[in-house]
């Protein structure tokens, strides 16, 4: 019998090509599934059909104008987006808008009960992606579009977003930053790339005191994280009770990973996974989406992806 756990998962992901040397590469993706497969833990998730995205849903959290200009630069070859970080090819604007309805199709076998909780292993990445800007390796805000997702179709009153990448999730940040209807929590390496995320940062107007950073310093490790997670993140979540929780799941806080200087096993995201399933299971039936942020080690982020999936999977 297979779990309630989903996947999301797609070949054309790989298509996406961000060009020599780039850490944000298609090896990231294979290296995931091909070593789900190895361990025997593919066969025992499911495995959604996706399809790409709605341009109608993508403006819930998107500009027009900024899908305008993600059409027409890569529809024209040009590899790079911003100050030169954010690569792209002919076919990236399709991928996008492909990762992004992978996450749309999680939402609904969640929201629908289908399944319990679901890992989407997407590429482009998105929490740096504002409403009218791509950087950061992302394109489109795939967590952002989702929430607002759940909360039009679904009528979820309060969302819940839980980051914990390396890196601070400006572009989250950025979409709601004056909604209260969203909660987004984020712990990230502090002061670092890209230079937001400071625990002055927390919201305007109506949206003051939803936005929740906890930076971390460099060096730190499982014993800090869980600390933060228990004393900050999960009673913000309890007090907040959300009908649906999204997890921003990058796995460069891992301790060889080339990028960042957090010390984070895939141990530690077992247990940071488990504290999460634990608070879902009292506020929103147990309900999780978490989707593929950063992680660059490639053996570190295949089992660390293992390890959330199989806390995920209890």
């Amino acid at each position: 019998m297979k779990s309630k756990t989903g996947f999301v998962y797609h070949d054309r992901f790989l298509d996406h090509d961000t060009g020599p040397g780039h850490p944000e590469c298609a090896k990231r993706l294979k290296a995931i599934t091909n070593h789900l497969k190895e361990i025997k833990l593919w066969q025992q998730l499911q495995h959604l059909i996706i399809d790409e995205a709605p341009e109608e849903w993508l403006l819930l959290a998107h500009s027009m104008e900024h899908l305008k200009y993600l059409r027409q630069v890569c529809s024209q070859g040009m590899t790079t987006l911003d100050g030169g970080d954010t690569c792209s090819c002919s076919e990236s604007y399709n991928i996008a808008l492909l990762a992004a309805g992978g996450v749309l199709a999680a939402t609904d076998a969640v929201m629908n009960g289908l399944l319990q909780n679901i890992f989407c292993a997407v590429r482009p990445p998105g929490h740096h992606a504002e409403r009218d800007k791509a950087m950061g390796f992302c394109l489109l805000n795939n967590v952002a579009v989702a929430a607002r997702y759940a909360q039009r179709k679904y009528n979820a009153e309060r969302v819940a977003i839980i980051d914990w990448d390396v890196h601070h999730g400006n572009g989250t940040q950025h979409i709601f930053y004056d909604d209260k209807s969203v909660l987004y929590i984020s712990t990230h390496q502090y002061p670092f790339y890209p230079g937001t995320g400071s625990r002055s940062e927390r919201g305007i107007g109506e949206g003051e005191g939803y936005t929740v950073n906890i930076p971390m310093f460099a060096g730190s490790g499982e014993q800090e994280f869980i600390e933060v997670f228990t004393k900050e993140v999960i009673p913000s979540i309890e007090s907040y009770h959300p009908d649906l929780i999204f997890i921003s799941a990058g796995f460069d806080a891992h301790r060889d990973d080339p990028l960042a200087n957090l010390e984070l096993t895939e141990e530690s995201f077992a247990k940071l996974t488990s504290i999460v399933a634990e608070i879902a299971a009292k506020v929103c039936n147990g309900h999780i989406i978490s989707i593929l942020e950063g992680g660059y080690n490639l053996t570190a982020l295949a089992r660390s992806v293992e390890a959330h999936l199989k806390a995920m999977m209890v």
